[in-house]
C-alpha cells in the first residue's frame, strides 16, 4: 500500500467522507486524500518591493484574509497566483513565516515545508512596441504587462516534497514557435499575423507570467502541477492580440499533456517535449477563460475541459456563486454557464461572475471532492470575500477571484 493510500484508508476508517464541506463552506479535514488548491489571491502591489514590505509586518489585513481562507480549506498543494515575485524569494518567505504561520480569525496556523517561485515575464521590457503606440516601454510593451519585473507572479507552497531536478518552467518559450499558433493580425494590411514587426515576433514570448510543471511526490507517486496565469483576452483592439495570446497559453498545456503534439515544445534550459505517457498531473491556475461567457476566443477554456485525457466531468462549485448571480443581476441574468461554477466576483465590471480558476486534474487520478471557497452572505466567513466595495483597496476584502480546492486519490 502507498503512502497515499495508506491515508486515504485512515480517512475513511475513522468514518470521514472526503470532500465534505463545514458550515462555514469550507471542507472538513480529514478528507483522506491529497487537497490541491489555486487561488489567485491578489497579493501584488504597484511598486516593486511593497508586497515584500507589507508581508514584512503582521498587520496587513487582505494578506491576513488570504492566510486565513488557506488555512480554512487547509491544501496540501497550493497554486497562489498574482503574487509578486523577488530575486530573493523573500515574499514567499515572509508570506509563510509572518502569516501562514499564525493563525488568522480563530484558523489554525499550516507551514507548508516546500516552496517554489521563479521569475515571470510580467514587466520585463521587450525593447519593442509591442502595443504599436509609437513608443517603447512602459506596461504595456513588456513580454507580460506588469509595472516592474515579477509584478502578478506566481508561488506554489506544498506539504509534500518538490522534485527539483525535474521541475520544468517556460517563461522564454516563444509564441511564435507553438504550431498554428494564433499570432495577431493587423486588420488594416493584406499580410497575416503581421501585427509584431518580425524584429519583435523574434523575440514575443508566449507566457505573460510563465509556464511551470511542478513534480510534487506524494508517497510513491509524482503528480505534476502545471501552473500558468494567461493574460486575461481584453485590454487590446481590433488586432485580438490578449485574446489570442490567451487562448494559445491554454493551448500549452493542451499540447504539453499529449505526448503526439508536444515535440515542439522546449523548456528554459533547452529540454524538449511535455509530459511522458501515464503521467500524471493537475491544471491549476486562473486561466481567465470561462468555458461559455466572458470575452475569450469561444473554445478556449474547451481545449482543456474537453481534452480527452483530462476529468472536467464534476467542476467545483459553492453556494456563493449562484447567491452572487442572483444578488448582482446584470450581465450575469444572460449567462450561459452554471453561477454554481463561477470562480470569480466581477460585478464591478461587464461580464459578469465567471469561471476563470480551474483545477483540472488527469483522469488517471480519481476525484474524492472538490468546491470553491465562496460563502453565502449568512456565513460568518462571508467577510473573507464580500461583495464588491470600491472604498476598498482592490474592491474586496480579499481578492476577486475565490479559491478552488480539489481532493484527489492517486
Amino acid at each position: 500500500m502507498t503512502a497515499l493510500m495508506a491515508m486515504i484508508a485512515t480517512g475513511l476508517a475513522a468514518g470521514l467522507v472526503p470532500g465534505t464541506a463545514t458550515a462555514g463552506g469550507t471542507p472538513a479535514d480529514g478528507h483522506g486524500g491529497v487537497r490541491f488548491a489555486t487561488f489567485n489571491a491578489s497579493l501584488n502591489r504597484g511598486v516593486d518591493g511593497g508586497l515584500v514590505a507589507d508581508l514584512s509586518t503582521l498587520g496587513d489585513r487582505q494578506a491576513a484574509n488570504v492566510a486565513e481562507i488557506i488555512q480554512r480549506v487547509r491544501p496540501d498543494v497550493l497554486l497562489i497566483n498574482e503574487f509578486d515575485h523577488d530575486a530573493e524569494g523573500r515574499a514567499v518567505e515572509l508570506f509563510q513565516r509572518n502569516y501562514l504561520s499564525h493563525g488568522q480569525g480563530g484558523a489554525r496556523p499550516i507551514h507548508y515545508p516546500y516552496r517554489f517561485s521563479a521569475p515571470s515575464n510580467t514587466g520585463v521590457p521587450s525593447g519593442h512596441d509591442l502595443n504599436r503606440d509609437g513608443t517603447v516601454g512602459g506596461p504595456d510593451d513588456a513580454y507580460g504587462f506588469g509595472l516592474f519585473p515579477g509584478q502578478y507572479g506566481m508561488a506554489v507552497y506544498s506539504r509534500h516534497p518538490i522534485d527539483r531536478r525535474s521541475l520544468r518552467t517556460f517563461q522564454t518559450f516563444r509564441w511564435r514557435d507553438m504550431p498554428g499558433a494564433l499570432l495577431p493580425d493587423d486588420p488594416d494590411t493584406p499580410e497575416p499575423a503581421d501585427w509584431y514587426s518580425p524584429e519583435a515576433l523574434a523575440d514575443v514570448r508566449l507566457s505573460s507570467k510563465s509556464h511551470w510543471d511542478v513534480p510534487v511526490r506524494i508517497g510513491r507517486q509524482t503528480v505534476h502541477l502545471l501552473a500558468s496565469h494567461p493574460t486575461p483576452p481584453v485590454f487590446d483592439g481590433p488586432e485580438d492580440r490578449n485574446g489570442r495570446r490567451n487562448h494559445d497559453e491554454i493551448r500549452f498545456w493542451a499540447d504539453y499533456v499529449t505526448p503526439a503534439r508536444s515535440g515542439y515544445i522546449y523548456d528554459d534550459r533547452g529540454r524538449r517535449g511535455g509530459l511522458r505517457p501515464g503521467a500524471r498531473f493537475v491544471i491549476a491556475g486562473d486561466l481567465n477563460s470561462d468555458p461559455y461567457d466572458g470575452d475569450s476566443i469561444p473554445g478556449s477554456a474547451q481545449q482543456l475541459t474537453g481534452h480527452p485525457l483530462v476529468d472536467d466531468r464534476r467542476p467545483p462549485t459553492s453556494a456563493g456563486g449562484p447567491a452572487a448571480s442572483q444578488r448582482q443581476g446584470g450581465a450575469n441574468l444572460t449567462h450561459e454557464g452554471d453561477s454554481r461554477y463561477d470562480t470569480a466576483d466581477f460585478a464591478d465590471g461587464t461580464p459578469g461572475n465567471l469561471r476563470v480558476d480551474y483545477l483540472l486534474p488527469s483522469r488517471r487520478l480519481r476525484t474524492a471532492g472538490s468546491g470553491v471557497f465562496w460563502p453565502t452572505p449568512d456565513d460568518p466567513l462571508f467577510r473573507l470575500v464580500g461583495d464588491y466595495d470600491p472604498a476598498l483597496p482592490g474592491g474586496f476584502p480579499t481578492s476577486d477571484h475565490r479559491l478552488v480546492w480539489l481532493d484527489l486519490r492517486c
